[in-house]
């Protein structure tokens, strides 16, 4: 599996259709997906890593805090 997390970051930046609140909710609910895989010590899925790399840099691009 090949993931260009730039690509995907930038167009998710300049995606109209989505608000910077729901790339806001997205980014918080993966994390707090991550926190309880997390707390119960099961491996952490690549693909979770990956999106959560593509939602912070979307965000940052679309210069959120």
């Amino acid at each position: 599996m090949k993931v260009d997390v730039k690509r995907m970051s930038e167009r998710l930046a300049r995606d109209a259709s989505v608000s910077d609140y729901e790339v806001w909710r997205a980014l918080k609910a993966l994390d707090e997906e991550l926190y309880q895989i997390e707390s119960q010590r099961d491996p952490i899925p690549i693909d979770l890593v990956f999106a959560r790399a593509i939602l912070r840099r979307a965000q940052e691009a679309r210069g959120c805090p």
